[in-house]
């Protein structure tokens, strides 16, 4: 008999937690799983946080005020995590083998960005790529370019992933004025209720957790140009 799928990730809800007890519960989890490990999506609501990636310049923090910052493993710059924001980690094996093939790291990024237009758009927000700037920003006036989504990968040797996207759906912006968001200077962030939709949190995790699910279930026609094991920049 042909070997079975694997089944699709689970989802897990944290609720609101630590942002460094987290990133350290991501690392351990990926260090003991084995090829049978489910793959897991981690829905979470960190309180105020400013992580910076590996390759990331402390300068871009201009005022941490009391908000912690924390070096982190992932790919990118400095971002800020805070109440009000869908945080999903991707705890995925991208070697393990789905209906269609395998799923390389352009293709893993090209999904969760998916996944997250998909939902904008079932709140009547229209949001697109930016070439060469990994994340979701606004497509159109008067907002055109603002940042809402952000993602931040860690992907290892191994094909095992961990870190991976944020949401912002109703926040406290005034901290990414406190930064150059992802290393952009002047760089407008926006969340959902600044863009006139009024969504509960709850409601929005559970429908981008849904999407990612279905998103990264399948791979479609496989892409043969592999990304080295690494990160993938905020």
């Amino acid at each position: 008999m042909p070997p079975q799928p694997p089944a699709p990730a689970l989802i897990r809800d944290l609720g609101r937690a630590d942002y460094a007890a987290t990133f350290a519960a991501m690392r351990a989890f990926t260090d003991a799983r084995t090829p049978g490990t489910p793959d897991e999506l981690w829905m979470v609501e960190h309180p105020p946080v400013f992580t910076l990636g590996l390759g990331a310049d402390r300068s871009h923090v201009l005022q941490a005020h009391d908000i912690p910052v924390i070096q982190t493993d992932r790919g990118g710059e400095v971002t800020f995590h805070g109440p009000g924001q869908v945080v999903i980690y991707l705890l995925m094996d991208l070697r393990r083998n789905k209906p269609g093939g395998k799923l390389y790291a352009r293709q893993f990024v090209n999904k969760i960005e998916q996944a997250v237009i998909n939902v904008l758009a079932a709140y009547n927000l229209a949001g697109e790529r930016v070439a060469g700037a990994p994340g979701i920003y606004m497509a159109s006036a008067p907002r055109k370019g603002a940042k809402i989504a952000a993602l931040g990968l860690k992907v290892r040797g191994n094909g095992c992933t961990y870190h991976g996207v944020s949401l912002n759906v109703a926040m406290d912006l005034a901290p990414f004025t406190w930064i150059n968001p992802c290393g952009y200077s002047g760089l407008e962030t926006v969340d959902m209720r600044t863009m006139g939709a009024q969504a509960p949190l709850a409601e929005v995790q559970r429908k981008l957790a849904a999407e990612l699910a279905e998103q990264l279930a399948t791979v479609g026609e496989p892409n043969n140009t592999t990304m080295p094991s690494g990160q993938a920049a905020t």
